[in-house]
């Protein structure tokens, strides 16, 4: 049996058109190890309906704690409800000693693959790269996924928690926001846990969504989620409090210059 989470008051997310813009989704899904969350062991089906019925109107998605065995029925859910192809491309995390950072098995026992981030484009046949970012040696070793012409990038950063770069100053999480931005020529973002005032050297030169600082982490009431764009290119922003029972983060769209 298929559960879907409800999906009262969802809205039609569209700007008026004028000069043409991107629509880019950013959403920590929350699907992989943490049993507290809504999406922790639906079926790879089930993840990619949440995820496609809130990008209809999108042109990229930047997803975090998303599982790799999801990637096709997501491809096939996007392409189906846009009437556009997609490319999808995730990197999987990996444990310190290198073995796979398994998502935990669905309702029925079936395989989900990896905890990943994920960055999906509506363009037929896009090229990707996958690039390391520097991870506590005792951490999960954490990635960024990046269109090959570095115009769109998006990364998971490290948690903060005990085991995951609780260092005095976040050391791990600042090279990894360093490695991130020098990596990506365009509009860049994800989950980056850290909140704006320390992520102040991402936004020299750029537009963030949300210059509100709104909370996207639903457990906390912190900003920790973004999309950036090069100065003056934002054109709109929508944080989706409505699906705060989705995660324990919530959805943020972002309207960007092409």
């Amino acid at each position: 049996m298929i559960r879907y989470l409800g999906i009262a008051g969802l809205i039609s997310l569209s700007l008026p058109t004028q000069a043409p813009v991107l629509h880019v989704m950013t959403w920590n899904v929350c699907a992989g190890t943490y049993n507290s969350c809504p999406l922790f062991r639906r079926t790879t089906t089930e993840l990619a309906w949440h995820v496609a019925v809130l990008a209809t109107k999108a042109d990229v998605v930047f997803l975090q704690e998303f599982c790799t065995g999801a990637d096709a029925d997501l491809e096939r859910e996007l392409e189906a409800r846009t009437g556009r192809a997609w490319s999808i491309k995730s990197a999987g995390f990996a444990h310190p000693d290198g073995s796979p950072y398994q998502c935990a098995p669905d309702w029925n026992g079936k395989a989900r693959g990896v905890q990943s981030v994920t960055l999906a484009v509506a363009e037929r046949s896009v090229r990707f790269e996958v690039h390391a970012l520097t991870s506590p040696p005792w951490g999960t070793r954490r990635y960024a996924v990046c269109t090959a012409d570095r115009a769109l990038c998006t990364a998971h950063f490290s948690s903060g928690s005990i085991y995951d770069d609780r260092q005095k100053g976040a050391p791990y999480r600042h090279k990894q926001l360093r490695e991130l931005f020098k990596l990506g020529r365009g509009v860049v973002g994800g989950d980056l846990n850290l909140v704006p005032r320390a992520a102040a050297t991402a936004y020299e030169g750029r537009d963030e969504c949300d210059p509100r600082n709104r909370w996207t982490y639903v457990t906390r009431k912190r900003k920790i989620d973004y999309v950036f764009a090069g100065d003056g290119r934002v054109r709109g922003c929508f944080v989706d409090y409505a699906r705060k029972r989705w995660s324990d983060h919530v959805p943020m769209h972002a309207w960007v210059a092409r």
